[in-house]
């Protein structure tokens, strides 16, 4: 019987342990190839996060130190692999707008004919934002964003020929822009993203944004010529997305 008994313990000696879920300072940098001072360094900028014991030393989460290594060809989760809808989006977004945003001088002084103009070429730049980030494939997602191109590109265009100048114009995207993305933190706070997937959503919407700002620029400028979304294939691309999308955005008055 002790011979067994030593057996078993050898086994258990012998047997891989579960990776530890919580590392030092030195085990996070080896583990990611820093020196600690480049990771304490990380650390105190807020780039990673890290708890402190009551002993007064650091420990990270394994999870988020293997985060910073290159991910490859990780795919980004859809709105409703993320347990969201469009539709929810949209409501959040419209009830952000409400409570902090406050519309220009320019817009108060619309008739409710050239306003409809406006909000319709809004409505058009949402759903190819919500489709982009909704949509199942980087093709579908392009597509998707097609046709919100070419609406931010005539929304500038109209701003023109309203007399609206361009850094007025600017300005009221930018305001625009951010409670949507506020609404993207909120969801990756409340479905507990990992930092790294928390950042690649919050990019991937910063990088539509700042496709449609220049859309909205060039159309201002000078819009001569048909933008790219106005070809056989772009006129289709909001068949492309889901009814979910569909249906949040006709239910709202667009996001202008």
């Amino acid at each position: 019987m002790p011979e067994r008994i030593k057996e078993a313990e050898d086994r258990m000696k012998d047997a891989p342990r579960p990776a530890r879920a919580w590392l030092t300072i030195q085990e996070a940098s080896d583990l990611i190839g820093v020196s600690p001072a480049t990771l304490r360094r990380w650390t105190e900028a807020g780039d990673v996060e890290a708890f402190v014991t009551p002993g007064g030393h650091r420990r990270f989460a394994r999870s988020s130190i293997l985060g910073l290594l290159p991910s490859g060809v990780r795919r980004r989760r859809r709105l409703h692999e993320l347990g969201e809808t469009p539709d929810r989006v949209v409501r959040q977004y419209r009830r952000e707008m409400t409570s902090h945003i406050v519309p220009g001088e320019w817009v108060r002084d619309l008739d409710d004919a050239e306003l409809e103009s406006f909000r319709e070429h809004g409505r058009r730049i949402l759903a190819g934002v919500l489709g982009f980030l909704d949509a199942a494939t980087p093709d579908e997602s392009e597509a998707s964003l097609l046709g919100a191109l070419d609406a931010s590109a005539r929304y500038g265009a109209l701003a023109r020929d309203h007399g609206i100048d361009i850094d007025v114009l600017t300005e009221t995207f930018l305001r625009f822009r951010l409670p949507f993305l506020h609404e993207l933190g909120r969801i990756a706070r409340r479905r507990r993203l990992e930092a790294d997937e928390a950042m690649d959503l919050l990019l991937a919407a910063s990088r539509v944004f700042d496709r449609l700002l220049l859309a909205h620029l060039r159309g201002h400028h000078d819009l001569a010529e048909p933008t790219s979304a106005t070809t056989p294939e772009a006129l289709a691309a909001p068949r492309s997305r889901s009814r979910a999308t569909r249906r949040a955005i006709a239910s709202t008055g667009g996001p202008a």
